[in-house]
């Protein structure tokens, strides 16, 4: 029979080999500012995400990451995906900047009021012609002028009153009209499917893109998140680990009635939480992946099946501590990991033969996604082997020291069976 437990000092320090890099990459990311370490996509950071096609096929992601080198955003990704899209990453891009449009359109009526009473006055002037009648009574004697003063003013007054209040109803309906006009530009702004955006920055980047790589074809999706949102989403992730983790050390240590066993299978998906977290650290360092909206969905899922394999390790050992009562704790916990190790390494391989081929022919949307799932299972299943059962040992052996009921293993008997 192969001792598992009894080379545990190996596989603890295999584990500490794997989790040690990616711990040192994982506290690179914030001393180097976010430049190593974890890559946190548009989903926790803010920004846009832009999905387009262009009629050309020649054109490339290199082209258009050069193109939008010069346009100013030089830290955005490119990546095409499947039917020829290309997903565009930018940060730092406001879609709306075409919502200060309106205030222009408000500016406008004042502007125009005001430029009202100057066309007033020309048109009393042309009135004051009748001024010709009274001149021949001011002619006659020089009393009459004041009198006759008074006579054009009301006349010219009530006379070019309805004149200019008639203009200006006409130029406030040919500015009223520019109002909807910024409406049907902000519409593609949220996340129009079909319709290019032409106003904007992202206007403007459009229409530099398609000056220069050719016409856009096709636009799959447009969307923006801000950084309200994005630090929302990264507490809400937090949460959601925190409160799985402790609510599955809580069910664990009530199904079992002991508290050893939740703890150490705490301690096993914190393994394997640090190796996925590492793992992707070193990979956004090397390489530029980056961590998405779904990378949580993959934890939670790697969280599960971890805990499912652990599960079936201790209750194995708690039917093995009943039935070979008065044997060493740790030869009844290695001959249970040897009754379940098929098991384990069966359900396992399968889930990894699945999730190998959706990361080979699958799309490129879901790589993260998938390479979190495929190292998370792999790390899990052997957490739950060759770290939660050992610990457990370990636990036990130094409490029954503690209270002075240490027995002594019956090596020869365990070697020879």
């Amino acid at each position: 029979m192969y001792d598992v437990i009894g080379k545990r000092r190996w596989f603890f320090a295999f584990s500490l080999l794997i989790t040690i890099p990616g711990l040192i990459f994982l506290l690179l990311t914030p001393i180097s500012g976010g430049s190593a370490g974890l890559k946190f996509s548009i989903d926790y950071t803010g920004g846009t995400v832009w999905s387009i096609k262009f009629a050309d096929p020649a054109v490339t992601a290199a082209d258009i990451r050069a193109e939008l080198a010069v346009l100013g955003q030089p830290d955005a990704s490119v990546t095409k995906t499947g039917k020829g899209f290309f997903d565009i990453r930018l940060s730092k891009l406001d879609l709306r900047g075409v919502e200060p449009t309106p205030t222009p359109v408000v500016t406008l009526a004042p502007t125009a009021a005001p430029t009202l009473p100057p066309t007033a006055t020309p048109s009393a002037t042309p009135t004051t012609p009748p001024t010709q009648a009274p001149s021949p009574s001011a002619a006659a004697s020089p009393d009459a002028s004041p009198a006759g003063s008074p006579t054009p003013a009301p006349s010219a007054t009530p006379a070019p009153t309805p004149a200019p209040t008639a203009s200006p109803s006409p130029t406030p309906a040919p500015t009223a009209t520019p109002a909807p006009t910024p409406l049907p530009s902000a519409t593609p702004i949220p996340g129009s499917i079909t319709q290019v955006p032409t106003d904007g920055e992202i206007g403007r980047i459009a229409t530099s893109l398609q000056t220069a790589l050719g016409p856009i074809s096709e636009q799959q999706s447009l969307s923006s998140i801000g950084a309200v949102v994005s630090s929302d989403l990264v507490n809400q992730a937090i949460v959601l680990i925190l409160v799985g983790s402790l609510g599955i050390l809580g069910w664990i240590t009530l199904r079992f009635r002991d508290v050893k066993m939740g703890v150490t299978a705490l301690i096993a998906l914190l393994h394997d939480v640090i190796v996925v977290l590492g793992a992707f650290a070193i990979l956004g360092t090397l390489f530029g992946v980056e961590i998405d909206g779904l990378f949580v969905t993959a934890m939670l899922t790697v969280i599960g099946f971890s805990v499912h394999d652990t599960i079936v390790v201790f209750d194995r050992v708690r039917e093995n501590r009943v039935r070979h009562a008065g044997e060493p704790f740790a030869e009844i916990v290695n001959h249970s990991l040897l009754q379940t190790l098929g098991r384990s390494v069966t359900t396992s391989f399968t889930v990894v033969l699945t999730l190998s081929a959706l990361l080979l022919f699958g799309g490129s949307a879901t790589d993260e996604f998938v390479l979190a799932l495929l190292i998370g299972i792999i790390s899990g299943t052997y957490s739950s082997i060759f770290n939660a059962s050992p610990l457990l040992v370990v636990w036990q052996n130094w409490e029954d020291r503690r209270k002075g009921r240490l027995v002594v293993p019956r090596t020869p008997r365990r070697a020879s069976s």
